[in-house]
């Protein structure tokens, strides 16, 4: 049995399950609901949750639609929803009725998303709900309606240079030897892409869609470890390499980031964060389409 949470030891992104959680509920951590509409946190959330829309992390930015705002405006979001660098964050998302009435929203990323964003930032000890807020309830968790009160913070934004590659580090660093990179989109976007300008992959790059990552029937779900290494395992991935992961525009990306870097305790493992909408934008660069790396 997984003691939680999970990893043990000293990372700064860990699991918790919902038994965990109900047994800390009133511990000093803040918990922030992520779903992708307020008005499924309005119909009920887990006590003492703080909404927070992942919307409000990236803007458009040097032609490119979704990078990150300037840290500035993160210190500005987190600290007025009463989020400090040290102080430790729960962060849970879920699919509830008004999340699934547009294609793509409550998928589970934005509880990844908004975990990798709070450690990018520099927050020191980011918890995940595993299985998020449809887990919390299969597992007879008490949700509310009451909205809580909160303190705001200084939140000062330190951002880790190292969790990420921007376009021409990445360029220099993707077909290394010792470079794994993988592309998190689904698999038809892999050998096709056709949501961007340019179909196709980026050559040289492994099919890992974050999907498989997840249980079949609850995307915020991991699966059990067994699965997990058998999958990693096929791929040939090993903790001696460097990881780089990008996907579309470097939100699926996260769950693979924070699995190999966090769960399994990968020390080389980097976000291509402008991801295949950066890279098909450039017209000289090229892609591959079909189901090998190139």
């Amino acid at each position: 049995m997984k003691t939680y949470p999970y990893p043990p030891g000293k990372s700064i992104v860990k699991w918790v399950s919902t038994e965990w959680l109900k047994e800390h509920i009133n511990d000093d951590f803040a918990i922030l609901d992520v779903q992708p509409n307020v008005h499924d946190y309005i119909m009920g959330h887990i006590p003492r949750a703080v909404y927070l829309n992942e919307g409000l992390l990236r803007s458009a930015w040097n032609g490119l639609p979704a990078m990150y705002v300037p840290p500035e405006g993160i210190s500005a979001v987190f600290g007025r929803t009463g989020i400090a660098a040290d102080r430790p964050v729960l962060v849970y998302s879920g699919a509830g009725r008004y999340s699934r009435c547009a294609a793509g929203s409550g998928d589970g990323l934005e509880q990844t998303m908004m975990a990798y964003s709070l450690v990018r930032f520099g927050a020191r000890q980011v918890y995940i709900l595993d299985g998020g807020i449809e887990k919390w309830k299969e597992d007879g968790g008490e949700l509310t309606k009451v909205f809580a009160t909160w303190k705001t913070a200084n939140f000062q934004a330190d951002v880790q240079k190292d969790f990420f590659v921007e376009y021409e580090e990445f360029k220099r660093l993707k077909d290394g030897s010792d470079v794994v990179l993988l592309d998190a989109r689904p698999f038809e976007s892999y050998r096709e892409g056709g949501l961007w300008i340019k179909n196709g992959h980026i050559p040289g790059a492994l099919s890992l869609p974050w999907r498989t990552l997840m249980n079949k029937d609850n995307a915020k779900l991991m699966k059990s470890d067994e699965e997990l290494q058998q999958l990693i395992a096929k791929l040939g991935i090993t903790p001696d390499k460097t990881i780089i992961i990008y996907c579309g525009t470097g939100r699926e990306a996260t769950n693979e980031f924070l699995f190999f870097k966090f769960y399994l305790g990968h020390e080389k493992v980097r976000i291509y964060e402008g991801s295949f909408t950066e890279w098909s934008a450039h017209p000289e660069n090229p892609t591959v389409t079909g189901e090998n790396p190139r």
